[in-house]
C-alpha cells in the first residue's frame, strides 16, 4: 500500500510540476469565454461577501481571479484551475493554478481565489511564471470584514472562498502558476 501511495505521489508531483509546460491557449475559444465570464461573477461574489475587497480591486496593480479550483485529496491532494489576469483592471492574460500537497488529507471540494499583487515588480514576477507559494503561504478566507486587515506579503495577498465539498486537512504543499498572454 505504502510503495502504492509513493508511486502516486511521485506521478501527481511530476504531472504538476515537472510535465505543466503545455499552453493555456490551447483550450478552446468556449472554455476561455467561460473562464472569463465566471471570473468577472466570482469577483462580484468576492465584493457581495465582503464589500470592503472593493478597495483591493481598486489599488492593486494587477489581480487574477481563478473562479473554480478543484481540489481532492486522499494522503496525497492536488488541485488545479484556471484563471483570468488583469492589469490595470484590464484582462492581459490567462492563468493556470496547480497544487500539490502531501499529509493528513482526505476529501474534496471547489473553492475561488484570488491574488492581488501590490505594484509592478510583483505582478512582473506574476508574468514571468516565478510565482510559487509554500506552505508559509496564507490565504484570507473571505467573510464579511475579513479583508479590513489584510496585508500584502512580499508584494501578494491571496483571498479565497469556498463553493463546495468537504475537506480534512492538516498537510504542507505549495501552488504553482503558468501565465499566458493574451
Amino acid at each position: 500500500m505504502r510503495s502504492i501511495q509513493l508511486t502516486l505521489g511521485l506521478f501527481a508531483f511530476l504531472f504538476l510540476f515537472g510535465w505543466n509546460n503545455y499552453d493555456v491557449h490551447a483550450q478552446s475559444r468556449k472554455k476561455v469565454e467561460k473562464i472569463r465570464a465566471d471570473a468577472q461573477e466570482a469577483k462580484a461574489e468576492f465584493l457581495e461577501s465582503d464589500w470592503r475587497m472593493e478597495k483591493h480591486f481598486n489599488n492593486a496593480h494587477g489581480y487574477v481571479i481563478f473562479p473554480n479550483v478543484g481540489k481532492g485529496a486522499i494522503g496525497i491532494g492536488g488541485a488545479a484551475g484556471n484563471g483570468v489576469a488583469y492589469e490595470g483592471g484590464e484582462e492581459i492574460g490567462m492563468a493556470k493554478l496547480t497544487q500539490l500537497s502531501i499529509g493528513f488529507q482526505w476529501g474534496g471540494q471547489a473553492y475561488r481565489e484570488i491574488i492581488f499583487f501590490q505594484d509592478k515588480a510583483a505582478m512582473d514576477r506574476f508574468k514571468e511564471n516565478k510565482v510559487e507559494f509554500s506552505a508559509q503561504a496564507s490565504a484570507v478566507a473571505v467573510t464579511a470584514g475579513a479583508s479590513a486587515d489584510a496585508k500584502y506579503v512580499d508584494g501578494v495577498m491571496v483571498f479565497t472562498m469556498q463553493k463546495g465539498g468537504l475537506m480534512y486537512e492538516a498537510s504542507v504543499g505549495g501552488q504553482k502558476f503558468k501565465f499566458d498572454a493574451f
